[in-house]
């Protein structure tokens, strides 16, 4: 009799696990395909056949991916210079903001796994029309912005290997990244391996040099430890080092690609995908942290030594990406320039693919338009490409160099709203179940995420303020210029609250029926009745965000 009920239950469980209904919501096939099925109950029990270390490696890829982001040339120009000016008294920065990136990076990669959404398409799920759009294009400013630093280290690594004019180098950027993107057609794994061997390549150069110049062990830890801004510029520094760092598209990023690996869809399933992704963002941003703490503890260490020859003097007081090779001499020697510019060709062109990604998951989620990614990427590329142009021709390599630090504090100015939404939705009920943080995260996030959306409205007034009393211009202009921006500052801090403070209003999560206990022992099984829940077209896994398209 009772193998008679235990076959009955069977019965009754998979035409529900055939139909997709889960606690996940339905993801969306924008091209309207049918997609691919894949048994959870299948998956789920080859998973836990498999050893621990080959579940993880099947879940590693997104993180490194993401972390490309945070060793970009926007990150290594606010690296050098910080250590120029400041020597490691900025270390802190770094540190603090590595954590609440490992900390908003595994929310952004919990909300795909837990709701089968991406950020994107969250927000346009729950905003008003307008609100949409706002967010949609804010988002698109944030991918350019990200993209100016990305043209301008690889047009400065064209410049040290082939002796041509940065402003051509600009140019040729337009489709140097298209080469990458080719070698998708070999796997997206081949090219996730490469881009971790580039990383790899650009740490190797800088702590070889580390080894050779010792920075002082107790004013490192200093530094990390103990937060101090002093010196002309300080804040300035802070602020464009937290920009480059905690970027808001890589918070669209990073909520897709999770979408690309296949989890099982249950409780247990979820959960382990979570964590595996957690130790993997953990282990790619510490490799992150080092070859940043490495580049500022070289530059703090070489420009202010007390035998520094009078020519790399004047280069550390206007130290560039393109003039910072000599860093590095006393490890490589005369090939310094040359293998410098090797792993700054490879911080751009690797951080080029994760704005690329994130730029079409964007406007697929927004917009729900797909563009094949090299026109995707030409497009972009050809926006960030025209005032990295202008200036690279009027200012040249420090004009460059100063576009670079705009681009940082532009993204850290943009950076809650994206924010906002990630920690709202990843702490709903509504939004995640029982996959919402908990309050200990909801805490900590919140804290760190105010404390800088804070210092960056401080900043903003201080400043902006700061260089109306101080500028040479006619009051007349000052008065002017006041009543144009004063006004965009009050819509950016009221913008801001909005977002905080806005109820969400539209529930995605499909929990299951309280007054049914058949139906919630399936759903700790990631089971849930057809009929309890309208069909959708649920997958366990997103293979339009998977599939990667390329030039015909």
């Amino acid at each position: 009799m009772a193998s008679i009920q235990q076959q009955q239950l069977v019965n009754d469980t998979q035409p529900a696990s055939r139909n997709g209904s889960s606690n996940r919501i339905a993801a969306i096939n924008v091209e309207g395909h049918p997609q691919p099925w894949v048994d959870d109950l299948q998956l789920e029990d080859s998973d836990h056949q498999k050893p621990g270390w080959r579940k993880f490696l099947s879940y590693v890829g997104p993180g490194f991916l993401v972390s490309l982001a945070y060793l970009d040339p926007g990150n290594l120009e606010t690296d050098l210079q910080a250590g120029a000016n400041h020597r490691y008294e900025l270390l802190w920065v770094i540190l603090i903001g590595l954590i609440f990136a490992l900390i908003i990076q595994s929310l952004s990669a919990n909300l795909g796994v837990s709701t089968g959404k991406h950020l994107a398409e969250l927000c346009k799920a729950e905003y008003p029309k307008y609100v949409k759009y706002c967010l949609w294009l804010l988002a698109e400013i944030a991918v350019i912005a990200a993209d100016i630093p990305e043209v301008i280290g690889t047009a400065f690594a064209l410049n040290i290997l082939f002796h041509i004019p940065v402003w051509v180098g600009v140019l040729c950027t337009g489709c140097s990244t298209l080469l990458l993107l080719g070698l998708q057609k070999y796997g997206v794994r081949k090219l996730e391996l490469l881009i971790a061997v580039l990383v790899f390549v650009m740490a190797a150069c800088f702590f070889g040099e580390m080894s050779y110049v010792k920075p002082p062990a107790t004013d490192v830890l200093k530094g990390m430890f103990i937060p101090k801004l002093s010196g002309q510029g300080g804040t300035g520094d802070a602020i464009a080092l937290l920009g480059a760092l905690v970027m808001p598209h890589n918070l669209f990023l990073h909520s897709a690609l999770v979408l690309s690996r296949k989890i099982p869809n249950s409780v247990r399933g979820i959960n382990d995908a979570c964590r595996y992704f957690l130790i993997e963002s953990g282990f790619a941003l510490l490799v992150a942290f080092l070859i940043n703490l490495a580049v500022i503890s070289v530059s703090g260490t070489v420009c202010s030594a007390q035998n520094l020859p009078s020519e790399n003097a004047d280069r550390c007081g206007d130290l560039t990406l393109n003039s910072a090779s000599f860093l590095l001499q006393n490890v490589l020697g005369k090939s310094s320039s040359k293998i410098y510019a090797i792993a700054l060709l490879a911080s751009g062109q690797g951080s080029t693919i994760t704005g690329t990604y994130a730029g079409q998951y964007i406007m697929q989620g927004f917009l729900e338009l797909k563009m094949r990614k090299w026109i995707r990427n030409l497009l972009t590329r050809c926006i960030a490409i025209a005032p990295s142009l202008v200036v690279s021709i009027i200012g040249g390599s420090s004009g460059a160099s100063r576009l670079i630090i705009i681009a940082s504090m532009i993204l850290s100015f943009e950076l809650p709203f994206a924010l906002i939404p990630l920690l709202k939705f990843s702490s709903s009920t509504t939004k995640m179940g029982p996959h919402k943080n908990s309050i200990y995260i909801i805490v900590i996030s919140w804290i760190l995420g105010l404390g800088i959306i804070s210092i960056n409205i401080y900043y903003l007034s201080t400043g902006f303020v700061g260089w109306l009393l101080h500028n040479n211009l006619p009051k007349v202009g000052n008065i002017f210029i006041g009543i144009m921006v004063f006004p965009l500052m009050a819509i950016y801090i009221l913008s801001v609250a909005y977002l905080a403070f806005r109820k969400d209003s539209v529930e995605t999560f499909l929990g299951p029926n309280k007054n049914d206990p058949h139906q919630q022992t399936n759903m700790e099984k990631g089971l849930t009745k057809s009929t309890e829940i309208p069909e959708l077209d649920s997958v366990p896994y997103r293979e339009d965000l998977a599939d990667i398209p390329l030039p015909e």
